[in-house]
């Protein structure tokens, strides 16, 4: 019988009494939405999710984790031996606390799986238990800021990098780890980026408001293409609107499309989409607008032109309501994120 193709890429994240249930769930989360969350929200049906995450931990039973919250895990260590992936999130440890043998099952785990070609990840404090395994020795690493003294002092093979929010490096750079108390999201779309594109830890990172290696919630745009709906003449003239949106009077044209008189078909549109033909025209160049600015320099003059907007100052001013940046502001976000993404591809 031949062997069924695996898809997924399987995720084990390590739960311990001393982790954070956010970071253990935000994780989960964070992988789950990836390739799935995007399709649903426009397309109106999920993507196919390109993640299998779990939580494991030493023995598999329901624990409490540092800040009184109750973790159930889905298995132990030993299911780490299945995975592609094992990331240990933050240990609330004091800095300079002692360790020896405190972790001893979590870090015989983790070198048998270094040494089996998986890929290890953590966030923030994580990166102490890579050390205490001896795999960063002679390495580069990060971890957080109130960390990165002990790590040198304790663990002087290591070449501590502490103004680096994020460090891949070992054998096949195998070994990543993100800075910070927050850096599991960074950790998660670099990782979702480079095991399932660029163009999915984007759509991720949207969805779930992150900007990379920033604080902080920005506000975006209404996504650009509402579901195709029931009503077949405007499903019709979504389909035709994605790929000419730039066009000069392109309501006009989508009415002559639809056959329909122009006041039915705008009540129509409404009804369907939940925006104004217009407004839907305006949401559409202004997603493909982020696109180019977060992927190429193009001045936002050459951009407002090629989604359809003589009047570059129009074009901004309408940027800056809809999505609260400027094009400029945009770009210095988002581009060095889809930057950052792209270089850890």
């Amino acid at each position: 019988m031949k062997e069924k193709t695996r898809t997924s890429v399987r995720i084990a994240i390590l739960a311990m009494p001393e982790t954070s249930a956010s970071v253990v769930y935000g994780m989960y989360d964070m992988f789950m939405s990836a390739g799935r969350d995007w399709g649903l929200i426009v397309e109106g049906a999920p993507g196919v999710a390109p993640f299998a995450p779990q939580v494991v931990s030493r023995h598999g039973a329901s624990l409490v984790a540092a800040n009184n919250v109750r973790i159930t895990p889905d298995a132990t260590l030993d299911a780490c031996a299945h995975a592609d992936v094992v990331c240990v999130p933050e240990l609330m440890v004091a800095p300079g606390e002692a360790l020896e043998g405190r972790f001893a099952q979590e870090i015989d785990c983790l070198r048998s799986c270094y040494a089996d070609g998986k890929i290890l990840a953590t966030a923030c404090s994580g990166a102490i238990l890579l050390a205490e395994a001896g795999l960063l020795d002679g390495h580069e690493a990060t971890t957080h800021w109130a960390f990165c003294d002990l790590m040198t002092r304790r663990y002087p093979a290591v070449k501590v990098r502490r103004h680096r929010a994020l460090v891949a490096s070992g054998d096949g750079q195998r070994l990543i780890m993100a800075g910070g108390g927050t850096s599991w999201l960074d950790l998660a779309l670099y990782l979702i980026a480079r095991l399932a594109g660029v163009e999915i830890a984007m759509q991720t990172a949207r969805i779930n408001l992150v900007v990379w290696n920033d604080v902080g919630q920005q506000p975006f745009a209404r996504l650009a293409r509402t579901r195709q709906v029931e009503d077949a003449v405007i499903a019709r003239c979504q389909a035709w609107i994605a790929g000419h949106y730039a066009e000069a009077s392109p309501v006009a044209a989508m009415v002559q499309l639809s056959g329909l008189p122009e006041r039915s078909f705008k009540r129509r549109f409404q009804q369907a989409t939940g925006m104004s033909p217009l407004v839907y025209v305006h949401t559409l160049r202004l997603e493909e607008a982020k696109q180019m600015l977060e992927s190429n320099q193009q001045p936002i003059e050459a951009i407002a032109n090629e989604v359809g907007y003589e009047d570059a100052s129009f074009f901004n001013r309408l940027f800056r309501r809809s999505v609260c940046l400027t094009p400029a502001q945009y770009r210095r976000k988002f581009g060095a994120m889809r930057l950052a993404l792209d270089g850890g591809g």
